[in-house]
């Protein structure tokens, strides 16, 4: 409806609830558009219908309030911090009631470097989701592998890396480099064809290795294709990717992570120098062990000889020293100890006597005592 002013002393005044209505009346009729800056302020309740945040301009700090149903807001599913810069499409519009100009989003968008890391937060959480970056998953690598895969760029210095130190550190291993793009559009299923090349030709172990670079160059090493491929791989990977500070979602799904292109050529052979004095530390230990193994013996050959030796003698000893003890106790039962102890032996003729009514007087006796015989006669 048309705003209708009042004439008061020949002036046309509009009241405030009719200026604002025809402003936004008016403002209605202005395009979509978007408009980039900084989020700030972001609010949002349980309870609220809307969600609201102010956008700033990183240049003059200019700054524009924004609202957006919630339903849409939550949808779009950006996890939106503060500072981050996005581009927003929607309407001016008035709040009426307090006359603020604010902006109606229709929807939100990252842009630049913002939009390729809230892609890969995403990307993130849903591989974590399906349990490809579980610790539980993470092989040991081999020890003493017979063939090593290598993932890389051609004429690379990760590959040059690489190769350089596997040679110094244990000659005798095999290498087998499948080179291949490490950046660009062709870059993923180039790198992700490459790994199941390795696989079916038998390696032991793969290296993935790229040297560093920017952010988007090590972007295909964070594309699914590439992070799916190294989790389903058949035999353990170690990722080399970028710097120690770049974290690659390939690095996340890869059984070990090597910190540089050198690093992993540690990672998956052993040092031969080291290997070396460890069979001679190993060679000594033997030795010495033979030797206190034979002089044990020797020891225990000698105890045993003095053993017999001497098993007769003590043999010996042990019986006659049973017979001592026999004949100490039989020696104690005899009559001569009987009468050694005061105890004498009565006898009238061949008879023992050894009650009263046995003898009658006048009997002759024959008393002995320890030392001899005497007569007797009973009385």
């Amino acid at each position: 409806m048309k705003v209708e002013a009042t004439e008061v002393d020949g002036r046309k005044v509009y009241s405030v609830r009719g200026f604002n209505n025809g402003v936004s009346r008016w403002l209605n009729k202005l395009p979509t558009l978007w408009i980039e800056g900084e989020v700030t302020e972001l609010r949002r309740q349980q309870r609220w219908a809307s969600v609201f945040f102010t956008l700033k301009d990183p240049v003059d700090g200019a700054t524009l309030p924004v609202q957006m149903p919630r339903g849409q807001f939550d949808a779009l599913d950006l996890g939106l911090e503060e500072g981050e810069r996005v581009h927003v499409f929607g309407r001016a519009e008035l709040f009426e009631q307090r006359g603020e100009l604010r902006l109606k989003a229709l929807t939100i968008e990252r842009f630049g470097l913002g939009a390729h890391l809230a892609a890969l937060e995403r990307l993130k959480r849903k591989l974590a989701a399906e349990g490809l970056f579980a610790a539980e998953r993470k092989r040991t690598l081999p020890r003493y592998p017979r063939l090593i895969g290598l993932v890389t760029g051609n004429d690379a210095a990760a590959k040059r890396d690489v190769l350089t130190h596997i040679a110094q550190r244990f000659p005798p291993a095999n290498v087998l480099v499948a080179e291949t793009y490490v950046q660009g559009p062709r870059a993923p299923v180039s790198i992700a064809t490459a790994i199941g090349d390795l696989c079916r030709r038998g390696v032991d172990v793969i290296v993935l290795a790229r040297g560093g670079g920017s952010f988007e160059d090590l972007l295909p090493f964070s594309d699914e294709g590439v992070v799916r491929a190294v989790a389903g791989c058949a035999v353990p990977i170690v990722s080399a990717v970028g710097h120690e500070q770049d974290t690659p979602l390939c690095d996340l799904a890869a059984d070990v992570r090597a910190s540089t292109p050198t690093a992993a050529a540690r990672l998956v052979v052993p040092d031969i120098a080291e290997l070396r004095a460890r069979l001679v530390r190993s060679r000594d230990g033997l030795r010495r062990g033979a030797h206190r193994a034979a002089e044990l013996h020797a020891q225990r050959l000698s105890a045993l000889h003095e053993r017999l030796r001497r098993a007769p003698l003590l043999a010996l000893e042990r019986r006659r020293a049973r017979l001592d003890t026999v004949h100490a106790r039989l020696g104690g039962l005899s009559p001569a100890a009987t009468l050694e102890r005061g105890y004498a032996i009565v006898r009238r003729g061949e008879d023992v006597v050894r009650a009263v009514d046995q003898v009658a007087a006048g009997d002759a006796l024959s008393v002995r005592v320890t030392d001899g015989t005497f007569g007797a006669r009973v009385e």
